[in-house]
Protein backbone atom coordinates (compact mmCIF):
# COMPACT_ATOMS: atom_id res chain seq x y z
CA UNK A 1 0.00 0.00 0.00
CA UNK A 2 1.49 3.14 -0.98
CA UNK A 3 2.34 5.99 1.42
CA UNK A 4 -0.70 8.49 1.87
CA UNK A 5 1.32 11.42 3.22
CA UNK A 6 3.75 13.90 1.62
CA UNK A 7 6.62 15.19 2.17
CA UNK A 8 6.20 19.23 1.85
CA UNK A 9 10.02 19.73 2.21
CA UNK A 10 10.96 17.85 -0.44
CA UNK A 11 7.91 19.62 -2.93
CA UNK A 12 9.29 22.61 -2.46
CA UNK A 13 12.79 21.61 -2.93
CA UNK A 14 11.54 19.46 -6.01
CA UNK A 15 10.43 22.85 -7.26
CA UNK A 16 13.18 25.42 -6.55
CA UNK A 17 15.46 22.96 -8.46
CA UNK A 18 13.29 22.73 -11.68
CA UNK A 19 11.44 26.09 -11.40
CA UNK A 20 12.51 28.11 -14.73
CA UNK A 21 14.45 31.68 -14.15
CA UNK A 22 12.45 34.83 -14.06
CA UNK A 23 12.49 37.56 -16.57
CA UNK A 24 15.71 39.89 -16.73
CA UNK A 25 15.10 43.09 -14.22
CA UNK A 26 16.73 44.92 -11.84
CA UNK A 27 15.54 45.47 -8.25
CA UNK A 28 14.42 49.04 -8.84
CA UNK A 29 12.09 47.78 -11.69
CA UNK A 30 11.07 44.83 -9.62
CA UNK A 31 10.47 47.39 -7.33
CA UNK A 32 8.31 49.47 -9.04
CA UNK A 33 6.28 46.43 -10.66
CA UNK A 34 5.21 45.17 -6.82
CA UNK A 35 4.61 48.60 -6.06
CA UNK A 36 2.23 49.14 -8.94
CA UNK A 37 0.24 45.94 -8.69
CA UNK A 38 -0.32 46.60 -5.13
CA UNK A 39 -1.51 49.94 -5.64
CA UNK A 40 -4.29 48.85 -8.62
CA UNK A 41 -6.23 46.33 -6.33
CA UNK A 42 -8.37 49.48 -4.66
CA UNK A 43 -9.40 50.65 -8.02
CA UNK A 44 -9.81 47.04 -9.77
CA UNK A 45 -12.43 45.88 -6.37
CA UNK A 46 -14.32 49.44 -7.00
CA UNK A 47 -15.08 48.72 -10.82
CA UNK A 48 -15.94 45.03 -9.91
CA UNK A 49 -17.82 45.53 -7.43
CA UNK A 50 -19.78 48.58 -9.65
CA UNK A 51 -20.18 46.67 -12.30
CA UNK A 52 -20.72 43.08 -10.79
CA UNK A 53 -23.65 44.84 -8.19
CA UNK A 54 -22.19 42.42 -5.52
CA UNK A 55 -21.68 43.33 -1.71
CA UNK A 56 -17.91 43.38 -0.83
CA UNK A 57 -18.33 43.27 3.33
CA UNK A 58 -15.62 44.86 5.07
CA UNK A 59 -13.69 42.26 5.81
CA UNK A 60 -9.30 41.95 5.84
CA UNK A 61 -8.19 40.13 3.11
CA UNK A 62 -4.05 40.59 2.43
CA UNK A 63 -2.65 41.25 -1.07
CA UNK A 64 0.65 39.50 -1.49
CA UNK A 65 3.26 40.35 -4.64
CA UNK A 66 5.46 37.11 -4.81
CA UNK A 67 7.90 35.64 -6.96
CA UNK A 68 7.72 31.92 -8.85
CA UNK A 69 9.37 30.77 -5.72
CA UNK A 70 6.95 32.53 -3.21
CA UNK A 71 3.93 31.54 -4.74
CA UNK A 72 5.47 27.75 -4.96
CA UNK A 73 5.49 28.36 -0.58
CA UNK A 74 2.42 29.66 -0.38
CA UNK A 75 0.43 26.93 -2.32
CA UNK A 76 2.31 24.55 -0.04
CA UNK A 77 1.58 26.60 3.11
CA UNK A 78 -2.32 25.92 1.15
CA UNK A 79 -2.40 22.14 0.28
CA UNK A 80 -1.02 21.67 3.61
CA UNK A 81 -4.09 23.32 5.61
CA UNK A 82 -6.59 21.61 3.19
CA UNK A 83 -4.83 18.36 2.77
CA UNK A 84 -3.09 17.23 6.39
CA UNK A 85 -6.99 16.70 7.72
CA UNK A 86 -8.25 14.98 4.97
CA UNK A 87 -4.68 12.34 4.52
CA UNK A 88 -5.47 12.01 8.11
CA UNK A 89 -9.21 10.63 7.55
CA UNK A 90 -8.10 8.93 4.63
CA UNK A 91 -5.60 7.33 6.54
CA UNK A 92 -8.32 5.96 9.03
CA UNK A 93 -9.55 3.95 6.42
CA UNK A 94 -6.48 2.33 5.61
CA UNK A 95 -6.32 -1.56 6.54
CA UNK A 96 -3.69 -3.85 7.07
CA UNK A 97 -1.99 -1.69 9.14
CA UNK A 98 0.78 1.00 9.30
CA UNK A 99 3.50 0.06 6.69
CA UNK A 100 6.93 0.18 7.22
CA UNK A 101 8.58 3.16 8.48
CA UNK A 102 10.92 3.17 5.79
CA UNK A 103 8.47 2.42 3.08
CA UNK A 104 6.23 5.46 4.31
CA UNK A 105 9.31 7.76 4.91
CA UNK A 106 10.27 6.61 1.28
CA UNK A 107 6.49 6.88 -0.57
CA UNK A 108 5.89 10.50 1.26
CA UNK A 109 9.21 12.19 -0.63
CA UNK A 110 8.43 10.33 -3.46
CA UNK A 111 4.87 11.60 -3.80
CA UNK A 112 6.65 14.97 -2.70
CA UNK A 113 9.02 15.20 -5.45
CA UNK A 114 5.85 14.38 -7.96
CA UNK A 115 3.93 17.13 -6.10
CA UNK A 116 6.84 19.61 -6.38
CA UNK A 117 7.43 18.93 -10.38
CA UNK A 118 3.80 19.91 -11.12
CA UNK A 119 4.56 22.67 -9.07
CA UNK A 120 7.99 23.94 -10.73
CA UNK A 121 5.66 23.61 -14.17
CA UNK A 122 2.92 26.12 -13.08
CA UNK A 123 4.67 28.81 -11.02
CA UNK A 124 5.90 30.00 -14.21
CA UNK A 125 2.81 30.13 -15.87
CA UNK A 126 0.52 31.50 -13.07
CA UNK A 127 -0.09 35.21 -12.93
CA UNK A 128 -2.25 35.13 -9.86
CA UNK A 129 -5.22 33.60 -7.85
CA UNK A 130 -7.37 34.25 -5.25
CA UNK A 131 -5.53 31.35 -2.65
CA UNK A 132 -8.97 30.06 -0.72
CA UNK A 133 -7.12 28.40 2.63
CA UNK A 134 -4.35 29.86 4.19
CA UNK A 135 -2.25 29.00 7.30
CA UNK A 136 -4.07 30.21 10.63
CA UNK A 137 -3.00 33.64 11.90
CA UNK A 138 -2.71 35.24 7.69
CA UNK A 139 -6.17 35.71 7.43
CA UNK A 140 -9.54 34.39 7.86
CA UNK A 141 -10.52 35.60 4.35
CA UNK A 142 -8.29 33.99 1.33
CA UNK A 143 -5.35 35.74 -0.17
CA UNK A 144 -5.51 38.00 -3.47
CA UNK A 145 -1.74 37.17 -4.60
CA UNK A 146 -0.32 38.35 -8.04
CA UNK A 147 2.79 36.64 -9.13
CA UNK A 148 4.93 40.02 -10.44
CA UNK A 149 7.63 37.78 -12.70
CA UNK A 150 5.14 36.10 -14.70
CA UNK A 151 2.92 38.92 -14.90
CA UNK A 152 6.40 41.06 -16.40
CA UNK A 153 6.93 38.10 -18.88
CA UNK A 154 4.12 37.82 -20.10
CA UNK A 155 3.49 41.67 -21.25
CA UNK A 156 6.82 41.74 -22.66
CA UNK A 157 6.33 38.33 -25.05
CA UNK A 158 3.08 39.89 -25.86
CA UNK A 159 4.15 43.51 -26.73
CA UNK A 160 1.54 44.99 -24.54
CA UNK A 161 1.12 48.40 -22.86
CA UNK A 162 2.80 46.93 -19.22
CA UNK A 163 0.50 48.58 -17.20
CA UNK A 164 -3.02 47.93 -19.36
CA UNK A 165 -1.71 44.30 -18.93
CA UNK A 166 -1.03 44.70 -15.06
CA UNK A 167 -4.50 46.09 -14.22
CA UNK A 168 -5.92 43.10 -16.85
CA UNK A 169 -5.07 40.39 -14.61
CA UNK A 170 -5.87 42.60 -11.40
CA UNK A 171 -9.47 42.75 -12.47
CA UNK A 172 -9.72 38.85 -13.09
CA UNK A 173 -8.17 38.19 -9.66
CA UNK A 174 -10.03 40.86 -7.69
CA UNK A 175 -13.06 39.19 -9.22
CA UNK A 176 -12.69 35.84 -7.69
CA UNK A 177 -11.91 37.47 -4.44
CA UNK A 178 -15.22 39.36 -4.86
CA UNK A 179 -16.86 36.15 -5.70
CA UNK A 180 -15.40 34.22 -1.98
CA UNK A 181 -15.74 37.31 -0.30
CA UNK A 182 -19.40 38.83 -1.19
CA UNK A 183 -20.51 34.82 -1.06
CA UNK A 184 -19.41 33.02 1.68
CA UNK A 185 -20.56 29.87 1.63
CA UNK A 186 -18.66 29.64 -0.96
CA UNK A 187 -16.04 28.52 0.84
CA UNK A 188 -17.22 25.69 2.73
CA UNK A 189 -19.31 24.41 -0.32
CA UNK A 190 -15.86 23.60 -1.83
CA UNK A 191 -14.31 22.30 1.05
CA UNK A 192 -17.19 20.38 1.47
CA UNK A 193 -16.79 19.00 -1.62
CA UNK A 194 -13.04 18.55 -1.07
CA UNK A 195 -13.84 16.19 1.84
CA UNK A 196 -16.50 13.82 -0.11
CA UNK A 197 -13.74 13.39 -2.45
CA UNK A 198 -11.63 12.26 0.05
CA UNK A 199 -14.34 10.03 1.46
CA UNK A 200 -15.11 8.29 -1.66
CA UNK A 201 -11.09 7.67 -2.38
CA UNK A 202 -11.47 3.27 -2.98
CA UNK A 203 -8.03 2.18 -0.92
CA UNK A 204 -9.20 -1.27 -2.53
CA UNK A 205 -5.81 -2.78 -3.54
CA UNK A 206 -7.42 -4.48 -7.26
CA UNK A 207 -9.28 -1.37 -7.89
CA UNK A 208 -6.12 0.71 -7.54
CA UNK A 209 -4.32 -1.55 -9.39
CA UNK A 210 -6.86 -1.07 -12.45
CA UNK A 211 -7.24 2.66 -12.23
CA UNK A 212 -3.09 2.73 -12.36
CA UNK A 213 -3.44 0.83 -15.71
CA UNK A 214 -5.77 3.34 -16.71
CA UNK A 215 -3.94 5.99 -15.97
CA UNK A 216 -0.71 4.46 -17.67
CA UNK A 217 -3.11 4.31 -20.77
CA UNK A 218 -3.79 8.08 -20.29
CA UNK A 219 -0.32 8.73 -20.23
CA UNK A 220 -0.09 6.97 -23.91
CA UNK A 221 -2.93 9.08 -25.28
CA UNK A 222 -1.51 12.46 -23.99
CA UNK A 223 1.68 11.46 -25.56
CA UNK A 224 -0.28 10.33 -29.08
CA UNK A 225 -2.65 13.78 -28.78
CA UNK A 226 -6.13 11.98 -27.45
CA UNK A 227 -8.17 14.59 -26.48
CA UNK A 228 -9.98 12.87 -23.98
CA UNK A 229 -6.61 11.27 -22.17
CA UNK A 230 -6.39 12.67 -18.70
CA UNK A 231 -4.19 11.33 -15.89
CA UNK A 232 -6.72 12.54 -13.06
CA UNK A 233 -9.42 11.69 -14.14
CA UNK A 234 -7.94 7.87 -14.80
CA UNK A 235 -7.46 7.87 -10.97
CA UNK A 236 -10.80 8.75 -9.99
CA UNK A 237 -13.47 6.18 -8.99
CA UNK A 238 -16.77 6.72 -10.42
CA UNK A 239 -18.35 8.70 -6.88
CA UNK A 240 -15.29 11.14 -7.69
CA UNK A 241 -16.03 11.59 -10.85
CA UNK A 242 -19.11 12.73 -9.66
CA UNK A 243 -17.97 15.19 -7.31
CA UNK A 244 -15.43 16.30 -9.40
CA UNK A 245 -17.84 17.37 -11.80
CA UNK A 246 -19.82 19.48 -9.38
CA UNK A 247 -16.14 21.30 -9.07
CA UNK A 248 -15.75 22.22 -12.53
CA UNK A 249 -18.94 23.39 -12.97
CA UNK A 250 -18.69 25.37 -10.11
CA UNK A 251 -14.83 26.81 -11.29
CA UNK A 252 -16.73 27.14 -15.25
CA UNK A 253 -18.59 29.70 -13.27
CA UNK A 254 -16.37 30.91 -11.91
CA UNK A 255 -13.63 31.47 -14.06
CA UNK A 256 -16.61 32.64 -17.10
CA UNK A 257 -17.57 34.99 -14.88
CA UNK A 258 -14.14 36.30 -14.11
CA UNK A 259 -14.32 36.73 -17.57
CA UNK A 260 -17.48 38.27 -18.10
CA UNK A 261 -16.44 41.03 -15.52
CA UNK A 262 -12.89 41.69 -17.27
CA UNK A 263 -14.67 41.91 -20.96
CA UNK A 264 -17.10 44.59 -19.13
CA UNK A 265 -15.17 46.37 -17.00
CA UNK A 266 -11.91 46.38 -19.50
CA UNK A 267 -12.78 48.81 -22.15
CA UNK A 268 -13.44 51.29 -20.38
CA UNK A 269 -10.53 51.40 -17.76
CA UNK A 270 -7.97 49.47 -20.22
CA UNK A 271 -7.60 50.79 -23.63
CA UNK A 272 -5.42 48.14 -25.06
CA UNK A 273 -7.79 45.60 -23.90
CA UNK A 274 -9.00 43.83 -27.03
CA UNK A 275 -5.37 44.06 -28.25
CA UNK A 276 -4.65 41.92 -25.16
CA UNK A 277 -7.13 40.01 -25.90
CA UNK A 278 -6.03 39.10 -29.72
CA UNK A 279 -2.24 38.41 -28.59
CA UNK A 280 -3.03 36.53 -25.26
CA UNK A 281 -4.76 34.03 -27.78
CA UNK A 282 -2.26 33.75 -30.51
CA UNK A 283 0.36 32.85 -27.37
CA UNK A 284 -1.84 29.94 -26.47
CA UNK A 285 -2.15 28.76 -30.04
CA UNK A 286 1.78 29.03 -29.86
CA UNK A 287 2.54 26.58 -27.36
CA UNK A 288 5.28 23.75 -27.66
CA UNK A 289 4.55 19.99 -28.24
CA UNK A 290 5.98 19.63 -24.93
CA UNK A 291 3.46 22.18 -23.18
CA UNK A 292 0.37 20.35 -24.51
CA UNK A 293 1.11 17.13 -24.28
CA UNK A 294 1.91 17.94 -20.23
CA UNK A 295 -1.52 20.05 -20.34
CA UNK A 296 -3.41 17.15 -21.75
CA UNK A 297 -1.86 14.84 -19.37
CA UNK A 298 -3.02 16.94 -16.12
CA UNK A 299 -6.59 18.10 -17.94
CA UNK A 300 -5.48 21.40 -18.69
CA UNK A 301 -6.71 21.60 -22.08
CA UNK A 302 -10.26 20.10 -20.67
CA UNK A 303 -9.55 22.92 -17.88
CA UNK A 304 -9.89 25.88 -20.47
CA UNK A 305 -12.79 23.85 -22.47
CA UNK A 306 -14.78 24.68 -19.30
CA UNK A 307 -13.61 28.24 -18.76
CA UNK A 308 -14.87 28.99 -22.44
CA UNK A 309 -18.13 27.13 -21.74
CA UNK A 310 -18.42 29.29 -18.38
CA UNK A 311 -18.14 32.57 -19.60
CA UNK A 312 -20.49 31.70 -22.82
CA UNK A 313 -23.37 30.64 -19.89
CA UNK A 314 -22.43 33.85 -17.79
CA UNK A 315 -23.33 35.60 -21.00
CA UNK A 316 -25.89 33.90 -21.90
CA UNK A 317 -27.77 34.12 -18.54
CA UNK A 318 -27.10 37.83 -18.37
CA UNK A 319 -28.68 38.51 -22.07
CA UNK A 320 -31.88 36.92 -21.08
CA UNK A 321 -32.18 37.67 -17.57
CA UNK A 322 -30.00 40.84 -16.64
CA UNK A 323 -27.03 41.24 -14.23
CA UNK A 324 -29.93 40.78 -11.15
CA UNK A 325 -30.98 37.89 -12.71
CA UNK A 326 -27.78 36.00 -13.09
CA UNK A 327 -26.51 37.15 -9.71
CA UNK A 328 -29.22 34.97 -8.23
CA UNK A 329 -26.54 32.01 -9.00
CA UNK A 330 -25.16 33.42 -5.53
CA UNK A 331 -27.65 32.62 -2.99
CA UNK A 332 -27.26 29.48 -2.26
CA UNK A 333 -25.74 25.36 -3.32
CA UNK A 334 -28.96 24.51 -5.04
CA UNK A 335 -28.63 27.78 -7.39
CA UNK A 336 -25.34 27.00 -8.34
CA UNK A 337 -26.03 25.41 -12.62
CA UNK A 338 -25.00 21.64 -13.03
CA UNK A 339 -22.65 20.64 -15.86
CA UNK A 340 -25.69 20.44 -18.31
CA UNK A 341 -26.74 24.01 -17.80
CA UNK A 342 -23.47 25.49 -17.98
CA UNK A 343 -23.75 23.37 -21.60
CA UNK A 344 -27.33 24.74 -22.00
CA UNK A 345 -27.40 28.15 -20.42
CA UNK A 346 -31.30 28.59 -20.83
CA UNK A 347 -31.86 25.25 -18.78
CA UNK A 348 -30.44 27.44 -15.66
CA UNK A 349 -32.78 30.49 -16.91
CA UNK A 350 -36.06 28.14 -16.68
CA UNK A 351 -35.14 26.76 -13.31
CA UNK A 352 -33.50 29.54 -11.10
CA UNK A 353 -33.83 32.63 -13.17
CA UNK A 354 -38.17 33.03 -12.47
CA UNK A 355 -39.79 35.99 -13.88
CA UNK A 356 -40.06 38.60 -10.58
CA UNK A 357 -36.04 38.46 -10.92
CA UNK A 358 -35.71 38.87 -14.99
CA UNK A 359 -34.53 42.36 -15.77
CA UNK A 360 -34.63 44.10 -19.34
CA UNK A 361 -31.20 42.73 -20.82
CA UNK A 362 -28.62 46.01 -21.07
CA UNK A 363 -29.30 47.47 -24.74
CA UNK A 364 -25.79 47.94 -25.13
CA UNK A 365 -22.63 45.64 -24.13
CA UNK A 366 -18.72 46.00 -24.95
CA UNK A 367 -18.51 44.22 -28.20
CA UNK A 368 -17.84 39.77 -27.24
CA UNK A 369 -14.08 38.77 -27.93
CA UNK A 370 -12.49 35.30 -28.67
CA UNK A 371 -11.83 33.57 -25.35
CA UNK A 372 -8.37 33.99 -23.81
CA UNK A 373 -6.85 31.60 -21.78
CA UNK A 374 -7.54 31.95 -17.32
CA UNK A 375 -5.21 35.15 -16.84
CA UNK A 376 -4.72 33.09 -13.70
CA UNK A 377 -2.67 30.08 -15.38
CA UNK A 378 -0.53 31.28 -17.92
CA UNK A 379 -2.33 32.50 -18.65
CA UNK A 380 -2.86 27.85 -17.76
CA UNK A 381 -4.07 25.61 -12.25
Amino acid sequence: MPALEIDWATAVATAKALVRPGPDITPEEAHDVVAELRSMVPDAERHVAAFTRLTIPDVHVPVAVVDRIGWVKANVDGFRVVLEPLVERLSAKRTGGEPPALLKAVGSRVTGVQVGTIMSYLASRVLGQFELFIPPGEGENGRLTLVAPNIVETERRLGVDPHDFRLWVTLHEVTHRTQFTAVPWLRGYFLDNVSAYVDATDLDPSALMGRLRDAAAAVRGAVTGDDNASLLEALQTPQQREIVGRLQALMSLLEGHGDFVMDGVGPAVVPTAELIRERFNERRKGSGPVDRVIRRLFGLDMKMRQYAEGERFVNAVVEAAGMDGFNRVWEGPENLPTQAEIADPALWVARVATPASVEAAPKKRAPRRKKADDPGEDASA
